[in-house]
């Protein structure tokens, strides 16, 4: 072999092995969409609803496996909107949900669009679903949660501070002894509550009546937990909210397939037990 033929090859290879570096990562997810797609497909005929997920994980894509943190967005909002809309109208909506929350306008226009559907709708939490998420399983007419599942408060944020938090600072120390910018932030913290605890009575009182759904939007919007405060399956129970504990096993196999970024080191490990003399399958 002549060396231009070697150099020839040569550069080809690397040329190849940078393309396989470069369509590696995009292949692999392709091969996670097909698969979460067979899943949802299965679950559905298990199931006769429309199942839906919104589930907000990391997923590394790209040639660097940059990692991309995701919450409820607007973008979210109108394709859960439009899977809703396609739904039969006589056939019950799954939602699967694992998110930390979002923007109030997106987790609303969810939350109301489920309540509207005039079948049967059930939000499925395998994990947790904060805030937002939260929002939207309130909307629901059955909230299916794994026994160590977590919701949360709905009380609004106003950037880094809660809303309940900002209206008792001033309250406190008295309007006369904070500054303009703390008073216009407390006027907008007492609209947001309002808003939010008006919205959750009214996707709540059908369904649990006019008391206890203003009592569960008070709860839920006055400030009473930190905003991250994990809601337990056992407390919703206390709370009075329509929830059990039937999660689906394809709901844990789908969630197996939103595996957090690759990295050099694994956080967490585990060895499933087995008898001796017991082959694992």
């Amino acid at each position: 072999m002549s060396e231009a033929t070697s150099g020839f090859f040569g550069s080809l290879l690397w040329w190849l092995f940078f393309m396989y570096i470069l369509l590696w990562p995009q292949m692999q997810y392709r091969s996670l969409q097909i698969a979460r797609a067979k899943l949802l497909k299965r679950l559905s005929e298990k199931r006769g609803s429309t199942v839906i997920t919104m589930i907000h994980r990391q997923e590394s894509i790209g040639l660097f496996g940059i990692p991309f943190y995701k919450f409820i967005s607007v973008e979210d909002s109108e394709e859960v909107l439009r899977a809703i809309r396609s739904a039969p109208k006589d056939k019950p909506i799954d939602l699967i949900i694992h998110t930390p929350g979002g923007l109030v306008l997106a987790a609303t226009q969810i939350a109301k669009a489920l309540h509207d559907h005039p079948a049967e709708t059930r939000v499925i939490v395998p994990h947790y679903a904060m805030s937002g998420g939260t929002l939207i399983a309130l909307a629901a007419d059955k909230i299916i949660m794994d026994p160590h599942a977590v919701l949360g408060p709905v009380d609004p944020q106003l950037g880094q501070y809660p809303g309940p938090s900002i209206v008792r600072a001033v309250e406190k120390k008295g309007a006369d002894k904070v500054d303009d910018q703390t008073l216009i932030l407390a006027d907008v913290a007492e609209k947001a509550i309002k808003q939010v605890r008006d919205f959750v009575y009214s996707i709540l009182k059908d369904r649990y009546g006019e008391e206890k759904a203003k009592e569960l939007a008070q709860i839920l919007t006055e400030g009473r937990w930190t905003h991250d405060y994990p809601i337990t399956y056992e407390q919703a129970r206390e709370l009075g909210l329509h929830v059990s504990t039937d999660v689906p096993e394809e709901v844990y196999a789908l969630m197996e397939l939103y595996k957090q970024p690759m990295k050099q080191r694994g956080t967490v490990e585990f060895m499933p037990y087995t008898q001796r003399g017991e082959s694992s399958k």
